[in-house]
């Protein structure tokens, strides 16, 4: 489960975060999860409240923001927001795409107290 992997490195990056604020603790973690970007949103909370036992963030709550599969078709140069896991331009049908958005996983923001 490549979760594991993803937290810890989230909570080096937290915790050099807090170090570089002076942060007595991380109250709130903020991330944007790309549905194409191969994390399981639940086990990275599971995974989260595991390893953030006795670090600066023990007491964060995760917030998971869920971002959809945003497409740009080269026929009708526009972006579009899909549910569905695919990338036909909702549009006209055009295979004539590019994936822009729904592949990353970001720290979004962090909650701290000084």
């Amino acid at each position: 489960m490549h979760e594991f992997s993803i937290v810890q490195s989230l909570l080096a990056l937290i915790e050099e975060h807090a170090h570089e604020r002076e942060a007595k603790k991380v109250t709130k973690v903020v991330l944007r999860i790309g549905v194409l970007s191969g994390v399981e949103a639940h086990l990275l909370k599971v995974a989260f409240d595991t390893f953030k036992e006795g670090t600066v963030a023990q007491e964060a709550e995760l917030v998971i923001k869920q971002e959809k599969l945003k497409v740009f078709c080269k026929d009708c140069n526009e972006t579009f927001e899909k549910d569905e896991l695919n990338a036909l331009c909702p549009k006209c049908g055009s295979l004539n795409t590019e994936i822009v958005g729904g592949e990353d996983l970001l720290l979004e923001s962090l909650e701290m107290e000084c």
